[in-house]
This record gives C-alpha cells, sequence and structure tokens, in this order.
C-alpha cells in the first residue's frame, strides 16, 4: 500500500504552470469581488464572484498546507504558504465592505445563500468603522497571531528530563499512556516543572490574545465575549446553556467512569497521570486491515461514506505513517470537486483505527457538500464532527462486538477516556476561559492566577474523582491561543454526532436522509438545521440523546470489569 499521498492532481509541483495559473486567478479573483462590491453590483454577481473566488483558493490552500505539513523543513513551500496568506490579507480588507454590502441585500433575494445575508446582517450590527476594521485585521498578524505563534513555537521547543533523560514534552506527554504507574508518574512531575520554567512567557501570551479579544469584542458592542463565538458556531445561547445542563448532569456518569477505571489500575482514585493509562491489551492493526474494516463497517450504515473511504485508500487522498519532519496528530481538509487530503500518524493499533475512520468521516462530510455553492461549504464547527463521530462510533460499535475481551476493554476504556477528554475536561476549559475573560477586563494576570483559575476549573468538573490536578492545562492547549472558547463546540460536536447516531440506530429510515443533513449543514443555522431533522438543540433532552451513547459505555464497562 502506497502510504504517502498523491498531490500531483493538485498541481504538478509549485514551479509548475497550472500553480503559477491558479496563483494568478485567486489574485484575479480577490481584485474582481473587490470591484464588484466597490461597484454595488447586482448580488448575484457578488455571489457568483464570492463562490469562484473560493472554488479557486481552495486546491491552492490544500497543496500548500499538505506540502508544508507532511514536510515542515520545506522552506520553499512555507515560503509561499506565508505569501499566500499576504496575499488573502487583500480579501480579509475587503471584508468589512463586503459584509456592508451583503447586509443591505434582501434575504429572498439570496437563494441558497441566504445564510451569509442574514450573518452579514447580524455581523454589521458589530462592526466598527470601515478603516477600524482594516487596521484590526492588519495588526492581527502582529498581535494575537504572533502570540499564537510564540506559543506554538516556544511549546514545540520544550524539553523536560525524565529518569536523566532530556526529552521533548510532546514526548513526555506521550508516556501518560504508559502502563506502568511509576513512569506515567515522573512524566508528570517532569511536565510539571518543563512548564513552570517557561510560565512567565506563556502568561505574557495568553495575556496578550485574551487582552486584544476582549477589547475588539468591547469595540464591537458584543455584550460578552462568548456571544461573537454563538455566531461564528451558529448556534443560540439557549442551545449552549442547555448543552451545558446536559453536560453537568453527566458529571456524576463520568466520575463513575474514573472510579471503574481507577479500581482496574489497583488505586481508590485516578490521579491526573492515571487519566490516559490503558486497560487491556489490543493487538497490532495493519494498515491494510484498517482499510477492509472500516470500509466493510462503514458500508453496513452508508454506502457512499465507504466508497469515499475507499476513493481515500485507492486514489491516495492520505499521507499515513510518521516521519521525522512531519507534523503529529491527524487532520483532514478539503481539496475541491468533493475530494479530501487526510494526514494521520498511523501506528499499529485501534486507536489509530479509529483515529482514520474518524478523519474519513470529515472526508465523506466533504463529499456530501460537494454540490453545494463553495461559500456553502463551510461549517461551522459545532456541525463539522457530525460525520467523523458518527464514523467512529460506527467502528469501535464493530469492533467492540468482534475483539477479544482484553482488547474490548483496551477498545472501550479508550473510547470513554476521549468523551471524558471532550466532555469533562473541556467544560473544565469552558469555565476557566470565562473567568480569564472577566478578569482581563480589568489587568493582565500572573502566571499564579493563571493555574488558580486552572485548579478551579479542575475541581468543578473532576470534583472527587481525581485526586491531584494539572495546574498548567492552561499552556498545555495551544487553542487557549488562537480562536476563543475553542472548546464548548467539541462538545457539541460530539453530543450532537451520538444524537444522531442514536437517532439512525432507533429509526433505521434516518440514514436515508444522514447524507442530506451533512449536504445541508453550511446553508443554515443549527437550530435550523436540526430542526429541519425533527431535533431541538435548545431542549435538554435532546442532548441527553447523545449522553445516553456514553452512558451504555460506562454500564458495559462496569459489567466488563464485573
Amino acid at each position: 500500500m502506497d502510504t504517502t499521498w498523491d498531490l500531483t492532481p493538485l498541481f504538478p509541483s509549485l514551479e509548475s504552470p497550472e500553480f503559477g495559473a491558479a496563483w494568478d486567478g485567486v489574485k484575479r479573483r480577490i481584485g474582481q469581488l473587490r470591484a464588484l462590491v466597490e461597484g454595488e453590483a447586482p448580488l448575484g454577481e457578488v455571489l457568483s464572484a464570492l463562490d469562484a473566488l473560493q472554488e479557486e483558493a481552495t486546491p491552492l490552500w490544500a497543496y500548500l498546507y499538505a506540502r508544508f505539513t507532511a514536510d515542515t523543513t520545506d522552506e520553499a513551500t512555507l515560503a509561499k504558504l506565508s505569501e499566500l496568506e499576504v496575499l488573502f490579507l487583500d480579501f480579509q480588507r475587503l471584508r468589512p465592505r463586503l459584509t456592508r454590502y451583503l447586509a443591505l441585500q434582501d434575504l429572498e433575494e439570496a437563494g441558497p445563500h441566504r445564510i451569509l445575508v442574514a450573518e452579514a446582517k447580524e455581523e454589521a450590527l458589530h462592526m466598527m468603522p470601515e478603516g477600524e476594521e482594516v487596521l484590526a485585521a492588519e495588526l492581527s498578524l502582529s498581535g494575537r497571531q504572533a502570540w499564537g505563534k510564540l506559543h506554538e513555537n516556544l511549546t514545540s521547543q520544550i524539553t523536560a528530563s525524565v529518569d536523566g533523560e532530556e526529552m521533548p514534552i510532546s514526548q513526555v506527554r506521550n508516556l501518560y499512556f504508559r502502563p506502568e504507574e511509576e513512569v506515567r508518574k515522573k512524566a508528570y512531575e517532569a511536565e510539571l516543572l518543563a512548564w513552570e520554567r517557561h510560565e512567565v512567557p506563556l502568561a505574557y501570551a495568553l495575556n496578550g490574545v485574551k487582552g486584544e479579544a476582549g477589547v475588539l469584542n468591547r469595540r464591537r458592542g458584543y455584550r460578552d465575549d462568548l456571544e461573537p463565538t454563538l455566531h461564528r458556531n451558529r448556534i443560540t445561547r439557549k442551545a449552549l446553556a442547555a448543552l451545558q445542563e446536559a453536560v453537568r448532569e453527566s458529571l456524576p456518569l463520568f466520575h463513575r467512569y474514573f472510579l471503574l477505571k481507577a479500581k482496574a489500575l489497583g488505586k481508590e482514585r485516578l490521579d491526573w497521570w492515571d487519566l490516559f493509562a490503558p486497560i487491556g491489551q489490543g493487538r497490532k492493526w495493519t494498515l491494510e486491515e484498517a482499510q477492509r474494516f472500516i470500509v466493510e463497517k462503514l458500508a453496513a450504515f452508508s454506502e457512499n461514506a465507504a466508497h469515499v473511504a475507499e476513493a481515500a485508500f485507492q486514489e491516495r487522498w492520505m499521507d499515513l505513517l510518521p516521519r521525522k519532519g512531519k507534523v503529529g496528530g491527524a487532520y483532514c481538509m478539503p481539496r475541491g470537486g468533493g475530494k479530501s487530503l487526510i494526514l494521520a500518524n498511523y501506528e499499529e493499533s485501534f486507536e489509530s483505527v479509529s483515529t482514520l475512520a474518524h478523519e474519513l468521516g470529515h472526508a465523506y462530510h466533504n463529499f456530501a457538500l460537494r454540490e453545494a455553492p463553495a461559500s456553502l461549504r463551510e461549517v461551522p464547527m459545532t456541525l463539522a464532527e457530525t460525520a467523523s463521530i458518527m464514523n467512529e462510533t460506527l467502528v469501535v460499535e464493530a469492533a467492540l462486538k468482534e475483539a477479544s475481551p482484553e482488547e474490548g476493554l483496551l477498545i472501550l476504556d479508550a473510547y470513554l477516556q476521549g468523551a471524558a477528554q471532550v466532555v469533562v475536561d473541556i467544560l473544565s476549559r469552558f469555565l476557566f476561559e470565562s473567568w480569564v475573560f472577566q478578569r482581563r477586563k480589568a489587568r493582565e494576570l500572573s502566571p499564579r492566577e493563571f493555574k488558580e483559575l486552572m485548579l478551579k476549573a479542575q475541581e468543578e468538573a473532576y470534583g472527587e474523582a481525581l485526586a491531584t490536578r494539572h495546574p498548567y492545562m492552561w499552556a498545555v492547549k495551544g487553542h487557549y491561543y488562537g480562536a476563543d472558547f475553542y472548546n464548548y463546540p467539541y462538545t457539541f460536536g460530539l453530543l450532537f454526532g451520538l444524537a444522531v447516531y442514536q437517532e439512525a440506530k432507533e429509526d433505521p429510515a434516518f440514514a436515508q436522509r444522514y447524507e442530506e443533513l451533512l449536504a445541508a449543514s453550511g446553508m443554515h443555522p443549527a437550530k435550523e438545521l436540526a430542526a429541519r431533522f425533527g431535533f431541538d438543540l435548545e431542549s435538554v433532552a435532546f442532548w441527553r440523546k447523545g449522553m445516553k451513547v456514553l452512558a451504555e459505555k460506562v454500564e458495559e464497562l462496569e459489567r466488563r470489569l464485573a
């Protein structure tokens, strides 16, 4: 099996005429869009130009980002990616005027683009004068984006000493997955010391990011720092409140899971370094096995989801194996034409199979969006996890039926461990960020204050289920230094995806409408989209539907450990 992706269908090379033509085309389309907006052209012409720009830009971004993440030492690609960011600064400068233009248009004339006009009308109410918006966009490169890069660069270079061996902080954190508690505890202690040595610059970075965001939110007249994120994620405050209520209701369930895991590890309570400790033992999964298993299990639910997975393997949409110079983790991004690019760092474990199924879910979502206008393929983070959660859950459910008792225990615990991060830990992250924004209005916060707020947030989320805490999670998570409240959308995505899965499980006919839901996910606010399929996001009962899947898994773990 070829394990690197084939990028030649996008462009033969950076120096190719095709790449140069696409670059010039994007530059030209930005100019055309500007001329149409400034000339107050008919709405249809402006929307067509916007779609054409995004259609032509998608493969360009995908190609450069794929090359860079597959080899971060590729200076030519990094330089070109930076040039593309500068080129798109022209589009960012145009955005305030484009927003005001759209805000003045008739909703009924917008057709399928109605949501863009509706959102522009809302956003226009919170815009600063155009010159100030342009200045804010330009200054963000040396403001919050620079602080974010500082965090990214600094944390990628931090090392810690474990048993006399100096290792990168990412490698130290990977020791939490080891079965030996002594190793995990040493990693925890070493990690805290490493973060302590770098807490001052990281605190300045966090103060800078949240300070800038708070000032702009107040200048734009938002009632609080949460409001603009609700608009970006296309959800209502009531929906978030219902979600949070369901999360708080579920805390005893997760605390029960933590106690079950502690018992399996021979302890009364878990320590922080035990959260990722393995229970059970898994076998090796080759890539060939992963391919067959994923395609077969997806086909039982959705033929198109299986076809997309098969194409991703056969047509080499994926760069699969870890190597020096390649970024860690996994992602999926659209490349145009309903196709995607997937980066993974596959190891021969079921966890990697599950991750691959997850990313192939994003690819299926991109396939479902292929007929939508390009500007309506941008799905808010709250809805972007729907197909990936579905894929992942289908594969986990199938594996649990076929695995040995030991591997089944490992798979089940890993699934619940991931869910606990997205529900319990993300609650602590949401609380922490809320409190930071409140206090940052008055002044900068010290590293000590960030640590105290983090511990307070973890206490509220984890309660007595954990014996120890991690005061530096504000330094660990890059999300705090990027988009604001880059936390609750993950919980929303998980529970929305699980509720959709539960619906399909209870009503097989719903599976026929599943792709329709995905295809429409960029065209409607979340509340309206959900209502079209019989879901009420502002009802706690809806979110309990997703929690039901997780409750069943906790009960199954209890049975297996009995």
